[in-house]
């Protein structure tokens, strides 16, 4: 049911946009609050670009790439999606990921990121709900693809 997809996408928006409501209340720039000492922090952090900082302050170039995933989304989401499934959960989950993520872009020029991680001694970049719905998203666009895929080949040997 596509109506899966779309609440789904609203919750992640609603959980996004209220957790960087409260880092952006709560804390400064650069301040820090373990969670999981050496492990999980709340780190206030922003970010003018993509994953990892790149194409800071490319502003336009996210809009108009993020309408046009936004519009690519909603379309899979109406043509494809018919019961609730794998692919309305990672569509749903995706489009959630990009309209939090625009709504920092066009209201602040920026995008509020909080989460920080070691893993393994490595400083991995600091992320948000947004980005990790949109990375669950993918993933689980990528296993039913897989699914899709196996599918697909034992119908065509059983032809």
């Amino acid at each position: 049911m596509r109506l899966v997809s779309y609440i789904l996408a609203i919750v992640i928006i609603i959980l996004d946009q209220l957790t960087k409501w409260l880092v952006v209340q709560n804390l400064e720039i650069g301040d820090q609050v373990p969670v999981i000492e050496n492990f999980l922090y709340i780190t206030s952090h922003r970010n003018e670009g993509a994953a990892w900082g790149i194409l800071q302050g490319q502003m336009w170039f996210f809009y108009i790439v993020t309408l046009v995933v936004i519009g690519a989304i909603v379309y899979y989401i109406q043509k494809f999606v018919k019961k609730a499934g794998l692919l309305g959960v990672a569509l749903g989950l995706m489009l959630g990921g990009a309209i939090g993520n625009f709504i920092d872009r066009v209201l602040h020029q920026q995008v509020v990121d909080f989460v920080q991680t070691f893993i393994f001694s490595y400083n991995f970049p600091i992320f948000n709900i947004a980005d990790s719905a949109l990375c669950v998203g993918v993933i689980l666009l990528f296993i039913q693809m897989l699914f899709d895929s196996k599918n697909e080949k034992k119908e065509g040997q059983t032809l």
